[in-house]
């Protein structure tokens, strides 16, 4: 589990032991096991268990996806786009980021769109979510 762990394998890792104690399920749980079961084990528990690590690593997998393909999106906008889209997350207005950049309103009205376009946001709160997830801003 370590090695895995160190490896960032993402596998969701369910262990069966017959001579577990607390301190092992603590320190498998704490090495991101998906779950640690004692032997004798409920047949329909396990199958339970095995369904749910499956889920799991889809949705982590899905979510993994999600943030390289939001990184790219952002790896893709300039660098006047970039500081647009981090003072818009910030709050700033139109016009205060204009001040901020040393460009027109409609200027930055212009990197606004694109940043919208490129980050495949439809709204500013999901533009910001996306800046979140990022750790821009």
């Amino acid at each position: 589990m370590r090695q895995l762990s160190v490896a960032g394998d993402p596998r969701p890792l369910i262990l069966l032991t017959g001579h577990g104690d607390v301190a092992m399920a603590v320190e498998a749980v704490k090495l991101g096991a998906f779950d640690f079961i004692e032997k004798p084990f409920d047949n329909v528990n396990l199958v339970t268990v095995v369904k749910d690590a499956l889920e799991a690593a889809v949705a982590t997998h899905r979510d993994r996806t999600e943030l390289t393909e939001l990184r790219e999106r952002f790896q893709g906008l300039s660098e006047r786009q970039r500081d647009t889209m981090q003072l818009l997350v910030r709050g700033f207005a139109n016009k205060e980021i204009g001040r901020q950049l040393g460009i027109s309103p409609r200027t930055v009205e212009i990197h606004r769109t694109l940043v919208m376009n490129k980050m495949g946001a439809k709204t500013l709160a999901e533009l910001v979510r996306k800046a979140m997830a990022l750790g821009v801003g």
